[in-house]
């Protein structure tokens, strides 16, 4: 195998379980991956935080990555969310093809889905000038999904946006899912509307027998205050416990939000979870489609249908076969898709055909 070396680039969030998986994907497949990378988003729980304070940082970690000259490497990979290191990785890759694996489009992450800012409003403007922009100074896009794909090849009119999901990170997501008692739903995310909290919150009271675990928190803490008796609301817990966790649920939860976005994407947490052999139940859209199949490796639901996710919780609860039938199927799926193996061999074909 012919020697790769690639440069992982700018202001990325390290411990966003996509950049870790992208690195260990590449490392897995023999590229040799350098990092670039200075600090803006690394203390953050919560996702981006806006305000001066954070602006000036931002503008300070993009000054000084303009000004570095790291040693060559056969292409450039920008990390998230990296919209405005696209100048500074170009300078940097000097001729050399730049990668950008935006995971989101900051309009659609922040008007369209969170409401941050109102559709039109000077700010939406400006967040679509700054996807488009940086979706065409890039060599390659790299989206997780085909539906996704084929909304930031519309959004920065361009028809070459290639696809690779999400996946898992395999050292620390391994199978060992095992049916224990008391049966609990085991939802983790941050707290946005994406997520469906508030359709996870319907269908446990529409269940009160069945226990619920909501790990998170976020933009819609308030639901998970006037929380029914059998959901517990843990805010945090360490990542390096998070594989524990989900080994140990009943079943784990996807996401479940009605907004354009919700139906573009499978989360990382739905891998994390088909990794481990936990029976997944999620929102049955586009996205969930390309890898999903209802019944075999997950249970499908409709978006926002409360009654439709508390049967499925309930039918698994209530079905150890049927749960350890899902389970096993998902892990099938994983492998087949979206293990390290099969994601690593994709990331070093697509840059490897742009050499």
């Amino acid at each position: 195998m012919a020697t790769l070396s690639v440069t992982y680039f700018g202001t990325y969030e390290r411990a966003y379980p996509r950049n870790a998986q992208v690195i260990s994907c590449l490392r897995g497949a023999g590229v040799d991956v350098s990092e670039e990378h200075v600090a803006v988003w690394d203390d953050l729980r919560e996702g981006w935080s806006a305000g001066p304070g954070r602006a000036l940082r931002l503008a300070a970690a993009e000054a000084r990555l303009l000004a570095r000259r790291p040693p060559p490497a056969d292409a450039f990979v920008v990390g998230y969310p990296g919209h405005l290191d696209l100048p500074a990785a170009r300078r940097a890759a000097r001729e050399r093809p730049v990668v950008f694996n935006p995971l989101v489009s900051l309009a659609d992450t922040l008007v369209g889905d969170r409401g941050r800012f109102r559709p039109g409003s000077l700010a939406a403007r400006a967040l679509e000038r700054i996807d488009r922009h940086a979706f065409r100074s890039a060599d390659l896009v790299v989206a997780d999904t085909e539906t996704h794909a084929h909304y930031l090849g519309e959004l920065a009119v361009r028809d070459d946006v290639a696809v690779c999901f999400v996946g898992a990170e395999d050292r620390m997501f391994t199978p060992g899912w095992r049916r224990q008692e008391p049966f609990a739903a085991l939802f983790v995310g941050k707290l946005i509307p994406l997520q469906g909290v508030s359709t996870t919150l319907a269908a446990a009271r529409l269940v009160p027998n069945i226990p619920f675990r909501i790990v998170g928190s976020g933009q819609l803490d308030a639901l998970v205050a006037d929380r029914p008796r059998n959901v517990e609301h843990v805010p945090w817990i360490e990542y390096e416990h998070l594989p524990a966790a989900i080994r140990q649920a009943g079943c784990a939860l996807g996401i479940f939000g009605t907004t354009p976005k919700a139906g573009r994407v499978i989360p990382n947490k739905a891998f994390q979870a088909l990794a481990c052999g936990a029976p997944l139940v999620t929102a049955d859209t586009p996205a969930a489609r390309e890898l999903l199949v209802h019944g075999e490796s997950a249970l499908l639901v409709p978006p926002g249908d409360a009654a439709a996710l508390a049967d499925a919780v309930r039918r698994l609860a209530e079905d150890g076969e049927l749960a350890a039938r899902i389970g096993s199927g998902g892990r099938a799926a994983y492998e087949r898709a979206a293990s390290e193996a099969v994601l690593g061999a994709r990331w070093r074909s697509l840059i490897e055909d742009l050499l």
